[in-house]
């Protein structure tokens, strides 16, 4: 399987995925406001996945990938329902906005 069809169905297989490097202060912002719904169990922790991509021998492939498929390599690349949403930033301000709830318990 090609590394886009990897990325594809994995994307696909849950309800969260979170394309993220541990030590990015913007992936680690996403994984927080993820956390906090999981604790209140608006998201089952099953339907949430975080891809640490620092150590992955395909690392620059990936981000390659997520820059022609989202529009940017950075970190963190946030897919709810299959849908690309956004970076650290994003989940954090669709959070104060209520969007992020809405997303997760469409």
């Amino acid at each position: 399987m090609s590394l886009e069809s990897t990325i594809e169905a994995k994307i696909a297989s849950k309800k969260v995925i979170v394309y993220s490097k541990s030590y990015c202060p913007f992936c680690a912002k996403a994984k927080k406001v993820f956390e906090k719904y999981i604790a209140d169990g608006t998201l089952k922790a099953d339907e949430y996945e975080v891809i640490e991509i620092e150590n992955d021998p395909q690392c620059s492939a990936i981000q390659e990938y997520m820059k022609k498929k989202t529009g940017a390599s950075s970190v963190p690349r946030v897919f709810i329902n299959g849908k690309f949403i956004g970076g650290g930033d994003d989940v954090v301000s669709k959070d104060s906005s209520g969007e992020l709830k809405s997303l997760l318990t469409a």
